[in-house]
């Protein structure tokens, strides 16, 4: 029996309803059989008048099986390219049959689904937010090679397709409507097959009805080719925009833009082969598999739980106490009140406490003007917040996030002072970015309940939190911050305790190496564009004076007073570059009135000259490739450290937070599972390399040899 539920009307009228093994539909082979089978026989109907595709999942159908695309192989892209491109012909005999076809859209229609859309001549859906209609296939490295590029380009316009492809947008049924992406919406579920009826009835004598706009004879696409004069200035703009945005390492991308802009000139056929060549290129490649296992199948295990203790039920926050309001503790206030959470505001002064709360109030007025939010639901989320100086304000709170500056002897005084105020089971988290919470625990009378809750500036942007057990962390304390974590809406990793955890321990590293380019003599300017060259956000020198030389300096104090020697390397590197520009020149860094660079007051910023009198050697020369593995392997290095170590606690955890805590490039699929399509052996050679010339940091790990030997993947 197919899992395509073929059924005839009366009227002449064939509804196909997917129904495939499995809780959705995916193109896979059942799919391509199940579709194959269809085709033959709507093409062999009598006294067809019109064919409805629908679902009898929630999902009308979801794309491609990723657990195939995953595993496709470079040696075999030929081949992966024949199988793609026969399910594209299923698709091309389906639009060219002589009857109208609708698609009934009752849930999400992403990626294939919605390929199957568009080669559909109508498309009606139900005008719900759970339905989602689009093309995300570029954020998980691949792009819409079943036709989704050409039919996007031939429906909308080169101009008009492009971003809905490249940003992998996701519309609700009204701006489906409102974009063009689909033709009509109806209220309920029970109106939607009755609609496509009567779509169908209405136009069984219409011819047109049944062609597709782009096989219609004199058929001009929306905007002209990219080859006309009204879109030179796109022609050219565009791919150098696209350039400066992915710097050339998302092929995805490249492709996409490649493809449009051929789809414009060429007839549909050509179109979609070219498309099918490009596709298979890009699916076999190492940034698909990359972006596969990272933004998919990773991701999807971190939410789904897999690094929360099994044992304990789910324990919502109902009032939360943050200690500071600056500009950590003022962010985690708005994202736990946006989160309906009760939340009690508290630092020196009332002053200082009300301004905290202050920058709520603006950014929830940033909401109201993009019509985000109406002025009520600002002033619900605001009510929750609750500013002030006292202590006594923190009863009955049943998780206290302590967020004040890494000083171990302050953040100590603090737990002793206001963690009685806590709930009987309540939970003491602290927002530290380095030190170890098992330290920051012994001034707590109950360490079982003293966790580590690490949160990324800025709060209300960043999706990461990092939560960090210390020996006595209990697992009633893990779920505690884990839940409140994906309460607040945020995708929590769990490491175990070091100093600098994880996140910072790793992203400490390509400072540093930022700092021995530059002691070493390379010109600023080229060490911070090589290390955007790699796909980090920015440069190191520029990172470094964001975050401030002064807060690198104070975090060293620290250490050196907690009996750690230094936290990379020897340390000499950085002690001496902070002594340069701090205590003989005082440059602290962007919020301390300059650092690496001067700021001006037009927002324009350049490197400071005294810069190149302490450190700059023209006759110095770095190779390009060696900086740019350099500012990355380090990184790398690092992170397999971790993992190692056991800081790490799963590669999940490495891997998505390195990419949505550190900044690591989105095409290596986060730094672990760089090594695993670097290849084993290269990159034990390359590391090999690096450590000749540039010094024992760049020794390779033993877990890598180690993988190497046994052939099996970081997974």
């Amino acid at each position: 029996m197919s899992v395509f539920k073929y059924h005839k009307e009366q009227d002449g009228i064939v509804t196909v309803t997917m129904d495939m093994t499995g809780p959705v539909n995916a193109m896979n082979q059942e799919y391509q059989q199940a579709m194959h089978e269809t085709i033959e026989q709507l093409e062999a109907e009598q006294e067809l008048t019109g064919v409805i595709f629908a679902s009898a999942k929630k999902v009308f159908f979801a794309g491609g099986d990723l657990n195939d695309l995953v595993k496709a192989d470079p040696d075999n892209a030929e081949g992966f390219r024949l199988g793609a491109e026969a399910m594209k012909g299923d698709l091309r005999r389906l639009e060219k049959l002589p009857v109208p076809v609708v698609a009934a859209i009752n849930g999400a229609a992403l990626g294939g689904g919605y390929e199957l859309c568009l080669a559909c001549n109508h498309r009606i859906a139900f005008d719900d937010k759970s339905v989602q209609i689009g093309l995300p296939e570029c954020s998980l490295g691949l792009f819409p090679g079943g036709g989704g590029v050409v039919r996007m380009t031939n429906l909308l316009g080169v101009e008009k397709a492009l971003p809905f492809i490249l940003e992998s947008k996701r519309l609700v049924p009204a701006k489906a409507l409102a974009a063009g992406l689909i033709d009509e919406t109806v209220d309920s579920l029970e109106e939607l097959l009755p609609a496509a009826r009567a779509w169908i009835l209405q136009n069984k004598d219409n011819q047109e009805a049944a062609v597709q706009p782009w096989d219609r004879k004199g058929f001009r696409i929306p905007g002209g080719a990219i080859n006309s004069p009204k879109n030179a200035q796109l022609a050219v703009m565009g791919p150098t925009m696209l350039h400066q945005k992915t710097r050339g390492l998302l092929p995805q991308a490249i492709a996409v833009m490649d493809v449009a802009f051929q789809a414009s000139m060429l007839d549909l056929d050509t179109a979609l082969r070219i498309e099918g060549r490009e596709f298979a290129h890009v699916a076999t490649g190492p940034v698909a598999k990359n972006m596969i296992t990272a933004f998919f199948f990773q991701l999807n295990q971190i939410n789904g739980g897999a690094s929360r203790p099994k044992n304990v039920e789910k324990n919502p926050t109902r009032k939360v106490g943050i200690l500071g309001a600056g500009m950590m503790g003022q962010g985690i206030a708005y994202v736990s009140a946006m989160a309906g959470i009760e939340v009690v505001l508290k630092d020196v002064s009332q002053e200082a406490a009300e301004k905290g709360k202050a920058y709520s109030e603006k950014l929830l007025t940033k909401r109201i003007e993009r019509g985000q939010m109406d002025e009520a639901g600002a002033k619900r989320v605001l009510d929750l917040i609750t500013p002030t100086a006292e202590d006594k304000d923190l009863q009955g709170c049943d998780l206290i996030v302590e967020a004040v500056f890494e000083n171990i002897e302050l953040k100590h005084k603090i737990t002793k002072a206001t963690e009685k105020y806590l709930s009987e089971d309540g939970v003491w988290g602290s927002n530290t970015s380095t030190l170890p919470i098992t330290q920051l625990a012994k001034a707590s009378d109950k360490p079982q309940n003293f966790v580590g809750i690490h949160f990324f500036s800025p709060v209300d942007k960043m999706p990461l939190v990092e939560i960090i057990t210390g020996e006595k962390t209990s697992d009633e304390a893990l779920a505690k911050a884990f839940d409140y974590t994906q309460q607040i809406r945020k995708i929590p990793i769990v490491v175990n305790d070091s100093l600098g955890f994880f996140t910072s321990r790793t992203f400490g590293t390509y400072l540093d190496e930022g700092a021995q380019l530059l002691v070493e003599g390379v010109h600023p300017v080229k060490i911070d564009s090589l290390g955007k060259a790699i796909g980090m956000p920015v440069g190191p020198l520029q990172i470094q004076d964001e975050t401030s030389l002064e807060l690198t300096r104070k975090a060293q104090e620290t250490w050196k007073e907690m009996g750690v020697l230094d936290k990379w390397g020897d340390g000499t590197v950085i002690r001496r570059v902070i002594d340069d520009m701090i205590t003989n020149n005082g440059r602290g860094g962007r919020y301390h009135g300059g650092g690496y660079y001067e700021y001006h007051e037009d927002g324009s910023k350049n490197i400071w000259p005294g810069l190149f009198d302490l450190y700059y050697d023209e006759s110095v020369h770095v190779p390009d490739d060696d900086i740019k593995d350099r500012l990355m392997f380090r990184q790398v290095i690092e992170a397999l450290k971790c993992l190692e170590s056991g800081v790490l606690r799963s590669v999940a955890d490495g891997n998505i937070g390195s990419i949505m805590g550190i900044g690591a490039p989105p095409h290596t699929g986060g730094f672990i599972q760089y090594v695993n399509t670097y290849g084993f052996d290269n990159f034990i050679a390359r590391c090999d390399e690096l450590s000749a010339k540039y010094g024992d940091r760049f020794d390779c790990p033993d877990i890598v040899r180690e993988h190497a030997k046994s052939g099996e993947l970081f997974a």
